[in-house]
């Protein structure tokens, strides 16, 4: 068969299948299955839907497009390029190579159109209703009759394995309770694992699992059938009260000749395959990479139908904002930043009492919301532990999206998803508490946050042994170590309510970089900053608290250096005041934030750790992993390498070494 028999939008589509094949196999690897598959949904959303602008992936007033199964990248790639975006041939062809802009999973800050890095499956189902989430929020806030100005469709394309995920499901039961209309999902439904049929571990009715759910349900029989997915995505559009999502009967791998099996879901077909495959398409099978002229010109008209679509979106925003300054302004100041007058209404802590670090986390939230408007949040069902209310704003219920607090409900890595989709698509500054021993249950989420830079806060409480009666199942010991070893996440263990205060300020300054709080459940001691230094110092991840003093209470170089984190500061202050009327010159050190200190100059780590100055102590109510490049071969340290107990906290602390004593003692045995 010629291309010549093939009518133009079947002409494009099996570009965009060959195109992709030919990229699978010079790469030698990759999966063709998804791309041939769903290439007919994907064309007729990308051609007579999708509202996007090729020059400019991040004009805000675009539709957002989501592949969450990610190992199908070839797909979006090729979308991409052929549409007009900043993705040339020579990238399509260096697919999968050590710096090209194509790699084996789609990432949102490689390449230009990307909405949001995908490839662990699920995690694109659930950030696609995070996004729905921030797309209603911002159109409740500011939508006028006559002004839609934030008036999106989240679309996203998953698969049999995307809904096998426990996140997709708990992020599904989200967005049918909130009844999110402007998600339309298109279900891959090829029936076929890389392990070999679905019917070997998934045979549940998933039409009948999302009518549970609340969501509008419709079938395409034939994934080729155009004229079906086109009614079908007309359909979804004029459902306003449930999200919508297509089951799209495919054949993986179609044209292939193993299609419709689990060989053809991964890898390189081989040279032979992708000639046969080409002759099934009706494409030239000696021709690699290659693009109709016809093609070219009709999918490249993305290019001028975006353009129009944003000069249109401006024109209005322009009438928008003249029929309603204030909020013309407001919607501006969403979409660009938070500036930096929100820093004045952070509260200065003059004269506070004692209080858990949570505590003291919740009042910074509630001082600055107002400053921060950006600023959405809540809880998995735990806001009253967490303390993360806006006392000042209500809860986001269907119908009320113009509300702050959003309450998860017992999924916490749903939870985690829908922050990061809400980062994703912009205007709001998500933030989400739990327990950190439930960190266990997001990371997935905390990773892809880190790995997508973007702007998370997760607010984690009940961070030690601390939490006590409880014991060991909700105590977090190696949690905060876990943690610390994702790259771009900065945790932070404050320990009082102006290094709290700090926290904050770091995380909402990182707009590219998430951030993780450890707090705690039990009251921490006071440090008089009058008297001891700034918690400023914070931004620097340690910095010394306390010098060494003579017995007279006179500053002197140090003997010894204790490091210590969130509310064990408190216990290391304490010693300090008895090894220095001892005649133990003590220096204390804070150190809120490994991250932020491992990236100061050599220098001034150097002068907070001296080199010279080996007799160290670090104490932190988690396990020890780390400590080590901190403290040295001559140093010591007070930590928890096991499971905590159930117990008042105050017994749990004793028992595990956490005394005065136990520090003072551990101090004299060190040279």
């Amino acid at each position: 068969m010629s291309t010549t028999k093939l009518n133009l939008d079947q002409l494009c589509i099996n570009t965009i299948r060959t195109l992709s094949l030919d990229a699978i196999q010079k790469a030698n690897s990759g999966h063709p299955g998804l791309p041939l598959g769903m290439a007919p949904a994907a064309y007729v959303l990308w051609t007579k839907f999708l509202r996007h602008d090729p020059k400019d992936p991040k004009w805000f007033g675009r539709d957002r497009f989501l592949l969450s199964g990610g190992h199908g990248s070839m797909l979006l790639y090729s979308l991409l390029h052929l549409t007009g975006y900043d993705l040339s041939m020579d990238e399509i062809k260096r697919f999968r190579q050590l710096g090209s802009k194509t790699a084996g999973h789609p990432e949102n800050i490689l390449t230009p159109g990307v909405e949001v890095t995908t490839g662990p499956l699920g995690q694109g189902f659930a950030n696609g209703v995070g996004m729905g989430i921030a797309q209603a929020h911002m159109a409740a806030r500011f939508n006028k009759k006559g002004f839609a100005v934030a008036d999106n469709y989240i679309y996203c394309i998953c698969s049999d394995g995307d809904l096998m995920e426990g996140v997709a499901y708990e992020a599904a039961s989200v967005a049918g309770h909130l009844k999110l209309g402007n998600l339309i999902y298109l279900y891959d439904d090829n029936r076929i694992t890389i392990d070999g049929s679905t019917d070997l571990a998934f045979t549940e009715d998933a039409t009948k699992r999302f009518e549970a759910c609340g969501w509008h349900v419709l079938d395409v029989a034939d994934g080729n059938d155009l004229k079906a997915i086109e009614a079908a995505i007309k359909a979804a559009q004029k459902v306003k009260n449930k999200p919508s999502i297509i089951r799209v009967h495919t054949i993986i791998g179609f044209g292939m000749p193993k299609q419709g099996t689990s060989k053809a879901h991964s890898d390189a077909p081989g040279e032979e395959a992708v000639r046969e495959t080409k002759r099934n398409l009706g494409m030239p099978e000696d021709k690699s990479f290659y693009v109709p002229k016809e093609v070219a010109t009709h999918m490249r008209s993305a290019v001028k139908n975006g353009a129009a679509l944003h000069r249109d979106w401006d024109k209005l925003v322009a009438k928008y904002e003249k029929a309603n300054p204030e909020l013309g302004a407001e919607f501006a100041a969403m979409r660009s930043g938070i500036g930096t007058d929100w820093e004045k209404a952070l509260p200065k802590f003059d004269g506070v009492e004692a209080k858990a670090t949570r505590a003291y986390s919740g009042d910074v939230i509630n001082a600055i919301a107002d400053a921060v408007p950006q600023l959405i949040g809540g809880s998995a069902d735990l806001a009253p532990s967490n303390n993360t209310t806006i006392k000042s704003s209500g809860d986001i219920q269907a119908g009320k999206f113009q509300n702050r607090n959003i309450h998860y409900g017992i999924r916490e890595h749903a939870m985690g998803s829908l922050m990061n989709g809400m980062a994703l698509y912009g205007g709001v500054i998500p933030f989400g508490g739990t327990f950190q021993t439930f960190s266990d249950y997001m990371r997935p989420a905390i990773r892809l946050a880190a790995l997508s830079h973007i702007q998370v806060v997760f607010v984690f409480t009940h961070d030690s042994i601390g939490l006590g009666e409880d014991g060991p199942t909700h105590q977090s010991v190696e949690h905060i170590a876990a943690m610390r070893a994702i790259p771009n996440l900065a945790v932070i263990r404050p320990c009082d309510a102006h290094e709290v205060r700090e926290a904050w300020r770091a995380a909402l300054k990182r707009t590219e970089a998430p951030t993780a709080f450890a707090l705690s459940r039990q009251k921490v001691a006071l440090v008089d900053r009058k008297k001891f230094a700034d918690a400023k110092g914070l931004h620097k991840g340690a910095y010394i608290l306390a010098e060494a003093e003579t017995k007279v209470g006179k500053a002197t170089t140090p003997k010894l250096i204790i490091i210590a984190t969130g509310s064990e500061v408190g216990l290391a202050m304490e010693a300090r005041e008895q090894l220095n009327a001892a005649g133990r010159p003590t220096r204390v050190v804070s150190m809120p934030c490994w991250e932020f200190f491992d990236a100061q100059p050599q220098k001034y780590r150097d002068e907070v750790l001296p080199p010279k100055i080996t007799a160290r102590l670090a104490i932190e109510a988690g396990v020890s992993q780390g400590w080590h490049k901190y403290i040295g071969p001559q140093g010591d340290i007070i930590a928890v390498d096991k499971f905590g107990t159930s117990a008042p906290a105050d017994d749990v602390f004793r028992a595990y070494g956490f005394t005065v004593e136990n520090v003072i003692a551990k101090a004299n045995g060190l040279k």
